[in-house]
């Protein structure tokens, strides 16, 4: 198990090694997981998106920049940015999800300089925030909990599908080459969205969440999760929505190559949820185990930069 001096009031690493991390099995899921999500997600694709972009004020030599605006279910509009190589052509996508925290621009330093890629904002967050739906992680991871049909969760696995739409109207040579990237809440969100969109073929999870929410309601972390915690402990049975959102359940239906960077202590996102994600995956998989997420740590950057190296190779000409 890995430890780092801290001052949270519980252990980031659950006192878990690395063996029993790998042995985390996924909780099962409802009788029509896939029916519920399949459905979503052929009613989201019948959605035209209108996507729209503009350029921006950002230079930078190996990307343009350009402002994203485009249409998502229950008349949300998306923004965020997208990134085409300021040298050559474009020979594939990506769309690349955000963490809790949100975005403030597009990152500039992927490895890829053939792909058209989008930054989306997931609704309620960043350039995509709306009526009714809080920014702050603790109140947005909450919205509609109370049902599987309104919560705010399956809207942005919709502004995800519907992200994959908006690259293929804007730059159809990528369509058939199309990989998602995401981080945290990105990761999670990702890791719901993947096995229902055929467009998809490849994907990276970088520390996802809302993997087993069974365990993520008895672990404490300072993350999102902790919010769920409490809600439960509140309010009752909150999972009879949940079952519907957990990503390690969707990983049990991924059948697409996917490559998850796991951390061994992370106080934000519990490292048992992001291995039952990875243990879960029912098609070809790759992980990249870090010492720690959402925490500073010697030799954070040098790990940072060996998985980029490791995204690089994992993606290839995709």
């Amino acid at each position: 198990m890995m430890s780092f001096a801290h001052g949270y009031a519980f252990d980031p690493s659950y006192g878990l090694s690395l063996d029993q991390l790998l042995q985390v099995e996924p909780p099962e899921p409802p009788e029509d997981f896939a029916g519920f999500w399949s459905a979503r997600y052929e009613e989201a694709c019948a959605l035209a998106p209108a996507a729209e972009i503009h350029r921006c004020g950002w230079n930078h030599p190996r990307f343009q920049v350009f402002d994203l605006s485009y249409r998502s279910t229950a008349g949300v509009t998306i923004g965020g940015w997208a990134v085409v190589p300021a040298h050559g052509r474009i020979s594939r996508g990506f769309v690349v999800g955000h963490g809790y925290g949100g975005r403030g621009g597009p990152d500039l330093d992927l490895p890829f300089d053939d792909a058209a890629i989008l930054f989306p904002c997931f609704r309620g967050i960043s350039r995509s925030r709306c009526a009714g739906i809080p920014e702050a992680p603790y109140q947005h991871v909450l919205c509609g909990i109370e049902s599987r049909d309104r919560y705010v969760l399956g809207g942005c696995v919709e502004d995800l599908w519907l992200a994959v739409s908006a690259l293929i109207e804007l730059f159809p040579a990528a369509a058939d080459r199309i990989g998602y990237l995401g981080i945290s809440f990105g990761g999670g969100i990702g890791a719901l969205s993947l096995p229902w969109d055929p467009r998809i073929h490849r994907a990276h999870l970088n520390v996802p969440t809302f993997g087993h929410h069974p365990l993520r309601l008895e672990l404490p972390t300072v993350g999102s999760g902790e919010a769920v915690r409490r809600c439960q402990n509140a309010h009752g049975n909150v999972m009879a929505s949940l079952a519907y959102y957990d990503a390690a359940s969707a990983a049990t239906c991924t059948a697409i190559p996917v490559q998850v960077a796991a951390a061994l202590f992370d106080p934000a996102v519990a490292p048992p949820g992001q291995f039952a994600i990875f243990n879960a995956l029912a098609g070809p998989k790759e992980l990249f185990v870090l010492e720690a997420g959402h925490f500073d740590y010697p030799g954070k950057r040098e790990q940072e930069l060996a998985l980029s190296a490791a995204l690089a190779t994992f993606f290839g000409p995709l």
